[in-house]
């Protein structure tokens, strides 16, 4: 059981090698969703995402006979790239095994940070057959990139460091895919106040956490179809039951209100992000009866997008 001490430890064991990314606000987009919006820029993170914090969290955590074996994960690109990055801290070879439809820039910023890349289909089942096939022929350690609690413990510490400086926030949203993220985000934010609401947003096109949020049981996505390549994994078995005891709801949204709130950042707050972070305030705004008037916490999680292909027209 993960609680807010093994946060508080991890937070201590990568501060050295991770941003304390700033908290921004905007009086525009205040004003557009009639809250008070402050945002965790998780998309000014080193690696480009939140993701190198579980990451790194991760990597120090191993055993060094674990670490000796090299390690290996399943990635649409973030966390690949956040866990070649940490590993470069103790010379550990990376394995990243990759959706062929994966972002251009995800896949040169994983090359660029020494890892060998296996491409597969995008599918769930493609990606873990993949990854039985690698560990039986090498005996690399496996570190997935969201249902393990390394990777919990790590990803919490953006809502740790957000909860620190703002402990009186009303709500804190987080996108949700495999749910590593929103999991320690829940865990922070309720083990500093328990009375803020914690809400998770996930695209129509893979929305397996908020069907399964709404059965109380994991019921698993048969096809996925969105732009946040980002949220495009199911939702863990560790992570789900977190979830489920310590988040308020999940707001699903379509592509339109993924990529308008995207444009909207990029124009009112002057920042790259990419759509699968887009989405917290995306969800805002859908549901703008519930956050008006209330001081809500955004994770924007990462601004890793390839420019060459935009969703919009600049």
């Amino acid at each position: 059981m993960v609680i807010i001490q093994d946060i508080r430890e991890a937070h201590e064991r990568i501060k050295p090698y991770i941003h304390r990314t700033p908290i921004l606000t905007s009086t525009a987009l205040n004003e557009i969703s009639s809250s008070s919006l402050f945002f965790k820029c998780e998309n000014l993170q080193k690696a480009g995402a939140f993701k190198a914090r579980g990451a790194t969290n991760a990597i120090l955590s191993l055993s060094d006979e674990d670490a000796a074996k090299g390690v290996v994960t399943t990635s649409s690109g973030n966390h690949g790239a956040a866990l070649a990055k940490a590993a470069q801290i103790r010379g550990i070879p990376v394995t990243v095994i990759m959706p062929h439809d994966s972002s251009k820039v995800k896949f040169e910023a994983i090359k660029e940070y020494g890892a060998d890349i296996i491409t597969c289909e995008p599918q769930h089942d493609s990606r873990e057959a993949s990854l039985e096939k690698h560990v039986a022929e090498t005996g690399a350690t496996v570190i997935h990139p969201y249902n393990d609690e390394r990777i919990i413990t790590g990803q919490g510490t953006a809502g740790l460091e957000l909860m620190e400086d703002h402990p009186d926030l009303d709500a804190v949203i987080a996108p949700v895919s495999g749910g590593g993220l929103l999991s320690g985000t829940a865990l922070a934010v309720k083990g500093i106040n328990q009375e803020t609401k914690v809400y998770g947003a996930e695209p129509d096109g893979a929305d397996d956490a908020y069907r399964s949020f709404q059965a109380g049981k994991i019921i698993p996505n048969a096809t996925v179809n969105t732009i946040a390549d980002g949220l495009r994994a199911q939702i863990g078995t560790i992570t789900f039951p977190i979830i489920l005891e310590n988040v308020e709801g999940i707001v699903t949204l379509t592509e339109t209100e993924i990529v308008d709130a995207m444009r909207l950042i990029w124009e009112r707050m002057k920042i790259i992000v990419e759509p699968s972070s887009s989405i917290a305030l995306a969800a805002v705004l859908k549901e703008k009866s519930t956050f008006e008037g209330k001081q809500t916490g955004i994770i924007l999680s990462g601004g890793n997008v390839d420019l060459g292909k935009l969703p919009f027209e600049i």
